[in-house]
């Protein structure tokens, strides 16, 4: 049986959810700004039509946010997690068969599903997200994850389609769609290999679709093979069910304001090693090291950076077992003259949960790691019933002096009981 999937992808989603609770701003410019307000994340299409590019600098743009009636806000990252939870729960309703592919799309493998007509099909979800969410999403289907991701694409930049379309693997109007794909804006192409198949005359996803095969293999290796098969509607990109582990978490934040405090510092490592061990329990796995890197601002005059290392005999997932060791090696050589702009805290070297052994030279402290474990499911568990932060290290309450700035925040109106937006009956 020929597979077929639909790729649902929400419209420029964080604004989206702005608009949610602020129904004034509908058909008004909005844009959600990253870290510290720095750059333009995320672009209604009112805001796009402005002719305001992704990554727009604020502190540049402000003046133009004004003349133009701009609505600018902090990203809410918070609420579009649970915005997109909900999404997620209602396409899971419609097939179990699902890919959550990043935060604001998501592949559904409709093979098994009794479809008559597919537009039609597509129209009905479409309705249904925006009617119980709020979000409007465009829909692409068709044989092969790629050609689904194109016509998810032309979907939402063709008005006439109303969000929803779906490719065959021949016809005129298949042609018509990929002719007008950019090679670099096809899925898996990327600004690397763009430059080498415009030297060989492929402009257009029909080029690329139409080239010969061996050609793209050479090319491009086995990724330009199963590129071209997929252009063709032949599915070499199954539904990816489970996630993988990661090989690799990190956690970073660049400060509301440059600091030389080690308490403000350690109040900013702490959260962020709370955090990446957090992620590393959420993956059933410990960390076997752990680095912290320091940085200043790279765009001032004597940018600097340090890093320090630690190897934990012990592989653990423990929050305070990695922030304290972090710091200890930190303050060793910690310089109080420079002024610190950024981050990062790095987890690696993973060995699975279920796995871990002891050693010959009895270096692997078993039983502490099963204290370590039930402690962590402890604070896991309190954390999932009273809300994130509800426990929490000492060192995280030192200092907020280091939190990114967000003047423009809006509420958590769907994940925090104090924000919920208040109603007075007159």
């Amino acid at each position: 049986m020929k597979s077929t999937y639909a790729l649902i992808d929400c419209n420029n989603f964080f604004a989206s959810c702005e608009r949610l609770f602020r129904p004034e701003l509908e058909n008004q410019p909005v844009v959600v700004l990253s870290s510290n307000d720095g750059c333009a994340v995320s672009r209604s299409q009112e805001a796009k039509d402005l002719g305001i590019p992704m990554g727009a600098p604020h502190f540049k743009y402000r003046d133009f946010f004004k003349r133009h009636g701009v609505v600018a806000f902090s990203a809410n990252f918070e609420l579009y997690g649970d915005i997109s939870e909900r999404i997620t729960n209602l396409l899971a309703s419609i097939t179990p068969r699902i890919e959550v592919y990043s935060v604001d799309e998501s592949f559904l493998d409709l093979s098994e599903l009794n479809i008559a007509d597919y537009q039609a099909w597509g129209s009905v979800v479409r309705a249904s997200v925006l009617k119980n969410v709020g979000v409007p999403v465009s829909i692409g289907i068709s044989t092969s994850k790629t050609l689904a991701k194109l016509a998810s694409d032309r979907a939402k930049k063709t008005p006439t389609l109303h969000g929803v379309l779906g490719l065959t693997v021949q016809g005129t109007t298949t042609d018509h769609y990929l002719n007008q794909v950019p090679v670099h804006d096809i899925w898996g192409v990327g600004w690397k290999l763009t430059p080498k198949l415009k030297a060989e005359g492929i402009h257009t996803a029909l080029d690329l679709r139409q080239m010969n095969l061996r050609q793209a293999q050479q090319l491009m290796g086995i990724h330009g093979r199963q590129l071209h098969d997929e252009l063709n509607g032949v599915t070499c990109l199954p539904l990816q069910h489970s996630h993988k582990p990661q090989q690799m978490i990190m956690r970073g934040r660049q400060f509301g304001e440059d600091t030389r405090e080690f308490y403000v510092i350690e109040s900013a490592i702490a959260s962020l090693s709370a955090r990446a061990a957090a992620a590393l329990r959420r993956e059933h796995q410990l960390a076997r090291r752990a680095v912290v890197v320091l940085r200043t601002n790279r765009h001032r005059p004597g940018y600097q950076q340090a890093s320090e290392s630690v190897r934990f005999y012990t592989p653990t997932a423990d929050t305070g077992a990695i922030t304290s060791q972090l710091i200890r090696m930190l303050a060793s050589n910690f310089n109080g003259r420079l002024e610190y702009h950024r981050a990062d805290v790095l987890l690696c070297d993973f060995v699975p949960e279920s796995g871990m052994q002891t050693d010959l030279f009895g270096t692997v402290n078993l039983p502490e790691s099963d204290r370590s474990s039930a402690r962590m499911r402890a604070v896991d568990t309190v954390n999932l019933r009273h809300g994130k932060g509800t426990l929490k290290f000492a060192a995280e309450t030192l200092s907020q002096s280091w939190q990114p700035r967000k003047r423009l925040n809006s509420p958590r109106y769907t994940s925090a009981w104090d924000e919920l937006p208040e109603v007075r009956l007159l």
